[in-house]
């Protein structure tokens, strides 16, 4: 009998011991490219599960890295290219301790990971979000030792001058919280645009061309030249700011949506965007035609080239062009007249040229 009792306090102690190094934790994505929980204090040897709730518009992921591995995983991660959908944009390294799924807004995924001390990165590595949206999971006995969070070189901090040389070609003063490299996508707030906003910024011959495609409404919205954004405001308001627009506007699509396809009209479907050479294809459904547009910006002078590419139907398809003024338009194939774009049946792919006078 005392030798059952005992068994039973050393198993009753155990599992004791097991659930006080267990633990729940639900990291929610928000706007502005963030996570709303950016550090975490764990103790060494927690089972811990990672509970990802999006309260954001657009997919998302979260993944757990070994330390000191975030740029290398989110830099595998867009080497992915064409087959980032299938493996949720994770790459299949030993630099990954765990995952989860994509999760569309609204939904939720977890993950569960045993840490033993050390500080380990979460990153969502969606193209684009990677170089911004992360944070770090500390797992020590001694937290008072930690660096305060503004001096924390881990998290993402638009305020700090510097993390190290190699991975800063400008100072926080320009709005950018990470090395801006072109082409760029943020997931942003912009001005005179829905909430589900892409800010994108282009090479150019003649500087930096930029442009914000609608997400919500799957639209072009308007294009500017001279520099990219300014979302210093928009960071430190939490994502409650817009950015800024850094340059000039010379485009900019007051008109409705712009396709129609066939006899009626129906809400388009974003159906989210793979990056082509770091360039954003976004893709998007109207009427049951699978539209891909990819903006790029012209070989010289001032302008976009926006190439769509379409699936198969049988349906009468036009694209809407309002003349603006300054603004020349050509299309690649169809007549351009009356401000829109009538298409050929069958036509599978086109560009539409937008050039200053």
């Amino acid at each position: 009998m005392c030798r059952f009792l005992c068994l039973l306090g050393v198993l009753l102690s155990s599992l004791t011991v097991q659930a006080q190094r267990d633990t729940s934790i639900t990291i929610s994505s928000v706007g502005g490219l963030q996570f709303d929980q950016k550090r975490l204090i764990i103790k060494p040897n927690t089972r811990l599960k990672l509970i990802l709730e999006n309260k954001d518009d657009m997919e998302h992921n979260l993944v757990v890295t070994r330390p000191n591995s975030r740029l290398r995983v989110v830099e595998f991660a867009l080497a992915l290219g064409s087959k980032g959908p299938a493996q949720h944009h994770v790459p299949i390294m030993e630099e990954v301790l765990a995952h989860t799924v994509s999760v569309e807004p609204g939904r939720t995924d977890s993950l569960t990971v045993m840490l033993p001390e050390g500080a380990y990165p979460f990153v969502c590595t969606y193209p684009g979000h990677g170089s911004v949206m992360y944070g770090v999971i500390y797992a020590t006995n001694e937290p008072k030792r930690l660096p305060p969070p503004k001096q924390d070189l881990n998290i993402p901090n638009p305020n700090r001058t510097a993390e190290t040389a190699h991975e800063h070609h400008q100072p926080a003063a320009s709005g950018h919280p990470y090395p801006l490299k072109l082409p760029a996508v943020y997931r942003t707030f912009m001005p005179d645009c829905g909430p589900a906003a892409i800010a994108v910024g282009l090479p150019s011959a003649d500087g930096v061309q930029s442009y914000v495609f609608d997400a919500g409404q799957c639209r072009l919205r308007y294009a500017w030249s001279g520099g990219f954004v300014d979302n210093a405001e928009q960071w430190d308001g939490k994502g409650q700011r817009f950015t800024k627009v850094v340059g000039e506007i010379y485009f900019r699509d007051t008109d409705q949506f712009p396709w129609r396809v066939g006899k009626t009209s129906t809400s388009p479907q974003f159906k989210g965007y793979r990056l082509v050479n770091r360039y954003p294809e976004f893709r998007y459904v109207v009427n049951g035609v699978d539209v891909r547009e990819l903006i790029k910006p012209l070989a010289t002078g001032r302008g976009l080239i926006r190439t769509f590419t379409l699936s198969a139907t049988k349906q009468p398809i036009f694209f809407l062009v309002s003349a603006q003024p300054g603004i020349r338009l050509k299309s690649s194939v169809g007549n351009l007249q009356y401000g829109e774009v009538s298409l050929p049946p069958g036509t599978r792919q086109f560009t539409l040229t937008m050039s200053t006078n």
